[in-house]
């Protein structure tokens, strides 16, 4: 089931929901088998109709397999309440942690017209369809996305904004700088 505040993004504007650098949690599903893992290195490649994202995912890693399997994978923004959770599925392994997503209470849905599972209680969600570029990949761990569909918690972004300053602080993103540890999204500073 969906989310209560689960709100389309366009495609135009759903760059903005990574160019403030959070961690994400990244998901894909390939023969039915589902994979949740944590990534800090994620960016906006490019922007527009047709926007593309980068992430960084070990050669280690279930759900690069499964990435690659299916053809495409889920970007989501993780929220305060969800350090733990992510810490989780980022540290444990699927292949050798096999019901890490239950471990570490991660609840999965789905949204119209997609197969891609997605973390709830997030504040964003980004389906991408997979762009292969082998070198990338096997000499930097760097995939390629192209976003298909995005929404977002209108609580926290809408109209193509994010509003922080005026949503329950619990809902602010996380940014991971080493060793275990979190930053939330802090005040806005206009400029």
């Amino acid at each position: 089931m969906q989310p209560e505040h689960f709100s389309a993004v366009p495609l135009d504007k759903s760059y903005r929901l990574l160019n403030h650098g959070p961690t994400v949690l990244v998901s894909a599903n390939h023969g039915g088998i589902s994979n949740v893992m944590a990534a800090a290195w994620a960016c906006v490649l490019d922007f527009g109709q047709s926007p593309k994202v980068t992430v960084v995912l070990d050669k280690a890693t279930y759900t690069r397999e499964l990435l690659m399997a299916s053809g495409e994978f889920a970007l989501q923004l993780p929220i305060k309440a969800m350090v733990s959770l992510t810490v989780g599925v980022g540290s444990d392994s699927a292949k050798e942690v096999p019901d890490k997503l239950t471990k570490h209470g991660v609840q999965l849905f789905t949204a119209p017209g997609s197969s891609v599972p997605l973390v709830a209680g997030c504040v964003g969600w980004l389906i991408c369809k997979w762009i292969p570029e082998p070198h990338n990949e096997q000499t930097y761990d760097l995939f390629i996305g192209e976003v298909v569909a995005a929404w977002a918690d209108e609580r926290v972004f809408r109209e193509g904004r994010w509003y922080f300053e005026s949503a329950p602080d619990e809902l602010r993103t996380i940014h991971h700088v080493a060793g275990g540890k979190f930053y939330a999204t802090g005040e806005p500073i206009q400029g």
